[in-house]
């Protein structure tokens, strides 16, 4: 299963946590991925689409 949004490629990105005391340890950040049903060409399709992209309106839910 992939964690890539669609419509905007939003993907996982790789960084470290830092302690105060400096020590360093590899951590992820994950999008906010929804997946949901949307309506493509007069068909249903289903796709995972990041928060912002739903939230900004490229692409609307099928009720």
């Amino acid at each position: 299963m992939s964690r890539v949004c669609e419509i905007c490629g939003k993907g996982t990105l790789f960084g470290n946590n830092i302690s105060h005391a400096k020590n360093r340890t590899r951590r992820v950040w994950r999008p906010n991925l929804i997946e949901l049903r949307t309506m493509d060409n007069g068909t249903i399709r289903h796709v995972k689409v990041c928060a912002r992209c739903l939230k900004s309106g490229k692409v609307e839910k099928y009720v």
